[in-house]
């Protein structure tokens, strides 16, 4: 059993939005260039709620600042294509300029597991950064608390609605080519995810597997209500006898209308920690991973790599070669980033005792036995 975060967000409304000129600026999965961010004239919305959120920022109080360090690994599987994608930006304040204010640190990893081809997810993992830092309404401070709160999870809903109106409206884009989309953000020691279909995240706390968002697949109980409430059907486990997800960005062969209610939403449900020093590592992956391993397996693979080596790449490498052992039959992504250095406070790396094997003369095995036999 593992436990789970709060979800902090969860709603199904019918929005509109206009999309404007897409740019081209592409974050490499292995490397993060600079990014080409146009950014309009900065704002900060007074007008979000600021309820009360999980954890109280008390700015007053010494608190822990995580330091932040990932590496990521992809596979193509056992499938003829590849359609997955993910980014991996380390430190965002250097990424996007002097033009942002933002918490110290600040992070950005994604996934995209795509399906009916890899159009959609190139798209998406292509613009994911302009749609959320370009959001109006995105928060530009260093102080994490409950208003910074409300409007990054309203800039990480909108940059979802953005995206999978943009791909509706991309003629390049066949109509029947989809992606999930799991977003995680850093700030400070607030992680955000926000999360459509059934890639996942999971915070190891303490060698325990916290899951940071659910699979929305139609045999999860909510999902399918939502779906039949919505003039949908199940069929053999899939959604309309089609697709194996029941949010997702793109498809709009199987959506209705903008503004309409539908079976299938790009609606994000979005959850949110407050990092602390017992937290280790987050892992993300997309659901080649979890078809094979549960959440507490692979928060243990990775444990287990960074106590030999250190290395989030090469922990990401043996996680996916983990679910290859295990005959996954997709492709496979998988990104590890760690919250403390290998000797953090005192902490090493334990080396793998090495073992010596010895060989025996027949001379020396008949002497040993005759000694043994008495």
């Amino acid at each position: 059993m593992v436990a789970e975060a709060e979800v902090v967000f969860q709603q199904s409304l019918p929005v509109v939005l206009d999309i404007d000129g897409v740019t081209s600026a592409v974050v490499s999965p292995l490397s993060s260039p600079k990014l080409g961010i146009r950014r309009p004239t900065a704002s900060v919305s007074g007008g979000l709620s600021t309820s009360p959120v999980e954890d109280d920022f008390d700015s007053s109080i010494p608190v822990y600042v995580p330091t932040i360090r990932s590496g990521s690994y992809a596979d193509i599987g056992p499938k003829r294509s590849m359609e997955d994608e993910h980014i991996c930006v380390d430190d965002l304040s250097s990424q996007l300029g002097c033009l942002f204010q933002l918490p110290k640190p600040s992070a950005f990893y994604a996934v995209f597991d795509g399906h009916g081809g890899s159009e959609a997810a190139t798209y998406v993992k292509q613009n994911a950064i302009r749609l959320l830092f370009e959001d109006d309404n995105f928060p530009q401070t260093s102080e994490v608390n409950s208003v910074y709160v409300e409007e990054v999870k309203s800039s990480l809903r909108n940059a979802f609605l953005q995206a999978d109106l943009a791909l509706a409206e991309d003629c390049s884009i066949s109509s029947s080519s989809g992606t999930t989309a799991l977003a995680a953000l850093i700030s400070g020691r607030l992680l955000m995810v926000a999360n459509a279909g059934d890639c996942r995240a999971v915070l190891c706390r303490k060698g325990k597997a916290i899951e940071m968002s659910h699979d929305h697949r139609p045999i999860n109980i909510p999902e399918r209500i939502r779906v039949e409430e919505s003039g949908g059907v199940i069929e053999d486990g899939y959604l309309n006898g089609e697709l194996s997800v029941t949010r997702a960005l793109g498809d709009w062969d199987m959506k209705r209308p903008h503004g309409s209610n539908s079976p299938l939403i790009s609606e994000p449900e979005i959850k949110q920690i407050t990092l602390t020093e017992e937290d280790e590592f987050l892992v993300i992956g997309c659901d080649g991973i979890w078809d094979v391993l549960t959440s507490q397996e692979a928060v243990s693979v990775v444990k287990r790599g960074l106590n030999r080596h250190g290395d989030p790449a090469r922990c990401a490498r043996e996680l996916v070669m983990e679910a290859l052992r295990l005959n996954t039959f997709d492709n496979l992504t998988a990104v590890v980033v760690c919250f403390v250095t290998v000797d953090r406070e005192g902490e090493a790396v334990v080396p793998l005792e090495k073992k010596r094997c010895c060989s025996l003369t027949p001379e020396a095995f008949r002497s040993l036995r005759n000694l043994l036999d008495g």
